[in-house]
Formats: structure tokens, C-alpha cells, sequence
């Protein structure tokens, strides 16, 4: 459910540059940044980076790209 709310114009003139370089939206970069706060809350033993390739692996698997992992 999309819902229309206010944010700062810093919260967006920052977000711009980042925006652009990951070629997303603005609001879409702004989801993807309370996304990963929400999980950085979640797991604070944890590094961002580690965090932000859990994100990924989640679309990955989302988006059925998967392959078997062969040990040794």
C-alpha cells in the first residue's frame, strides 16, 4: 500500500546524488535507505556492508536467480 507523506527537502536534496548513482529514483532511494536502517536496528552486531548483501541476496532470490552451492 502506497501512502503519500512529507519529507525534509534535505532529506531529498541529499538523497539525489545517491540516487543517481545507483540509478534509482528518489523515493526509491529513500525506501531502499529506511530499508536498510530498519535492518541495521535489527541486527546492530552486524556490518552495514554484510547487511546490504543480505538486501541483495533477498532480490536475487526474488527474482529466481539461484544456483546450487558445490562444496569442496
Amino acid at each position: 500500500m502506497a501512502i503519500a507523506i512529507k519529507l525534509s527537502d534535505v532529506l531529498v536534496e541529499d538523497a539525489k546524488p545517491y540516487a543517481q548513482a545507483m540509478h534509482r529514483s528518489v523515493p526509491k532511494q529513500i525506501e531502499y535507505w529506511a530499508r536498510l536502517g530498519k535492518v541495521a536496528e535489527e541486527n546492530p552486531d552486524l556490518p552495514i556492508t554484510m547487511l546490504q548483501d543480505m538486501l541483495v541476496s533477498i532480490e536475487e532470490v526474488k527474482a529466481g536467480n539461484l544456483s546450487p552451492y558445490k562444496f569442496g
